[in-house]
């Protein structure tokens, strides 16, 4: 199984985080997925922007950010698009928690959109 989705710009992450810094010690910040399920033939993305619009810290670990992607924060599979931005591994947190966090707390917008480049690929 594969995931695909976008890989944050390099020189866009780094100001993002200076921008955004993380609150937990365990740095992610470096995708958004599209599908989790993913296989080798699944087609790329055509999407390479996107904007963050809000944020979420449950205060017990897990930092995300929530991005729209051709206008829309709704995921094909009926979840949230988002950056895992930051967690706390030795806490027990896991980056794939933040789907839960989102649809269990929702979010917070931020006063005016982030625009970032993203990368359409492919990882295992």
């Amino acid at each position: 199984m594969r995931v695909t989705g976008w890989k944050l710009d390099p020189e866009h992450r780094v100001a993002l985080l200076q921008r955004i810094p993380p609150v937990w010690p365990d740095l992610i910040a470096d995708h958004v997925t599209l599908d989790a399920s993913a296989t080798s033939t699944t087609t790329l993305p055509d999407a390479n922007r996107g904007k963050i619009f809000g944020h979420v810290n449950d205060g017990k670990g897990l930092q995300a950010l929530v991005v729209s992607i051709n206008g829309s924060t709704d995921r094909p599979d009926g979840s949230t698009y988002h950056i895992t931005w930051s967690i706390d591994r030795e806490g027990g947190r896991k980056p794939e928690e933040s789907n839960e966090v989102l649809a269990q707390r929702g979010w917070e917008q931020l006063r005016s959109p982030i625009l970032i480049e993203l990368i359409p690929t492919q990882w295992p």
